[in-house]
């Protein structure tokens, strides 16, 4: 009976109330410090900064209160000067919170450079493929007498000869030395040749 009263009481409400008001007063302030110190509503736009050196972009990153990581060195791409950035992540115009990472990859130096495979004795197609898949473009074609129609007999590069193992830089043009197909066998040849049952 007594716990009843307690609950009808004076002293009960303004309790009850008082923490009430407390909890309001809390919960308010906790939300108030949550907006400051996460700067709930103030955003940066993310500049552009493809284009820039890794420099330039540092420093135009630092004006913006912004930082930078350099994640990877792509491929080089002859469209954008060397060691400037291709790509960024968040794309430029994207808004963010002031010390965000923006992360950049940046164009190589120069094209890098492949092992020649053996080009000798295969078909000008074939040739032809393997040195595309390589990252290489197709040159010259010069004939010269011999019995196969189109088959490589020699490669060369700037008026030098490319031989298998070379290192060769990529997108360079690689000039072919193909048999014309004109080439008869001699009779020696022909006695040497294996008979076929």
């Amino acid at each position: 009976m007594r716990l009843f009263m307690f609950f009808k009481s004076k002293a009960f409400f303004i309790s009850l109330i008082a923490a009430i008001v407390l909890l309001v007063i809390g919960a308010f302030g906790a939300l108030k410090w949550l907006d400051i110190t996460t700067k709930h509503g103030y955003e940066i736009t993310v500049p552009d900064l493809r284009k820039l050196d890794s420099d330039q972009a540092l420093q135009v990153l630092e004006k913006a209160n912004l930082r930078m990581v350099v994640l990877d060195t792509l491929e080089y791409s002859k469209d954008i000067p060397p060691l400037t950035i291709l790509e960024q992540d968040p794309s430029a115009g994207s808004k963010v919170k002031e010390e965000r990472k923006i992360y950049v990859k940046i164009n190589a130096s120069g094209y890098g450079k492949v092992i020649m495979p053996s080009l000798e004795q295969l078909t000008y197609r074939q040739a032809l493929a393997t040195i595309k898949a390589l990252g290489l473009k197709e040159g010259t074609k010069s004939y010269t007498t011999f019995i196969g129609k189109d088959v490589v007999l020699g490669v060369s590069m700037n008026g030098n000869k490319v031989k298998a193992g070379d290192r060769i830089t990529k997108d360079s043009r690689i000039d072919f030395v193909l048999g014309d197909g004109k080439a008869a066998l001699s009779s020696e040849e022909l006695d040497q040749a294996p008979e076929i049952e």
